[in-house]
């Protein structure tokens, strides 16, 4: 928008949005930096114990190594992949699942129970048996991360789909209009926003539930480390897991927001 087209007030408004914005993000950045040199001081220090808690300065040598010596980067894909594919199984079969649930009322009164119940389970307890039945592979890693989030997911979108104006519905089946048209042209554009709150919401559990899955099975991955490494007392690495998934989850919820602001502005 032009600044000439604009009133002093909208002008003024705009320029005190912009410092607010810039203030919360040196705010942001300056607990970070308090943090991490506390953190290091109090590790030189021996207020705690550097070999537990670790410190940032050998976090960047154990990073350094790592990348060297252990393919660190490659692990970090392969958890980047399998987390990025279960999301995607997540929305698409959620989505897939529901459209049918919500034209048949047959279908849904018969699985709803099941769903339920699906949803409350424990899922870190199902990962066991996944492996059991399909073997220590990153297939059974990702159905693990896809199975932490698809059924609430479902349960979600349908609720979502009944809240829709029933009116509006009904005003397309009035000037002859057919199921699928009340779908594609109401029902689906009217949950815009839900899915994309159910994708920001699904992009961390789906990373979660990956790691649950790496944590039993894998050989390699983010998860595989955290639990090497604790095994074998190499706390470096645990912490630098953990650290790295904290930035990889920051990573896809900003490509979620992303995709949030473009629907915003449409």
């Amino acid at each position: 928008m032009n600044n000439d087209s604009l009133s002093a007030a909208q002008i003024a408004y705009l320029k005190s949005y912009r410092f607010h914005k810039i203030k919360i993000m040196l705010c942001r950045i300056g607990i970070l930096l308090l943090f991490l040199a506390f953190w290091e001081m109090s590790a030189r220090l021996g207020w705690i114990d550097d070999f537990i808690f670790s410190s940032p300065s050998k976090l960047l040598l154990c990073f350094y190594h790592m990348t060297k010596e252990n393919d660190l980067f490659w692990h970090i894909g392969i958890t980047l992949f399998e987390t990025v594919v279960s999301f995607f199984l997540v929305m698409s079969c959620s989505l897939l699942i529901t459209i049918l649930l919500w034209y048949s009322k047959s279908l849904t009164e018969t699985l709803d129970p099941y769903l339920v119940v699906l949803n409350s389970l424990p899922k870190s307890a199902l990962a066991p048996l996944l492996i059991v039945w399909l073997g220590a592979n990153y297939k059974t890693i990702i159905l693990t991360g896809v199975s932490v989030a698809i059924f609430g997911t479902i349960l979600n979108l349908y609720i979502g789909f009944h809240e829709v104006d029933p009116e509006k519905i009904r005003l397309i089946q009035t000037l002859g209009g057919s199921k699928s048209q009340a779908m594609f042209k109401v029902i689906l554009p009217a949950n815009r926003a839900n899915l994309i709150g159910l994708m920001k919401s699904n992009i961390g559990l789906c990373l979660v539930g990956v790691i649950i899955g790496e944590f039993i099975a894998s050989k390699c991955g983010l998860g595989y480390l955290i639990i090497y490494g604790s095994q074998v007392f190499k706390l470096d690495w645990v912490i630098l897991s953990i650290l790295i998934l904290c930035i990889i989850a920051i990573g896809l919820y900003g490509c979620i927001r992303m995709i949030e602001k473009k629907h915003l502005e449409t």
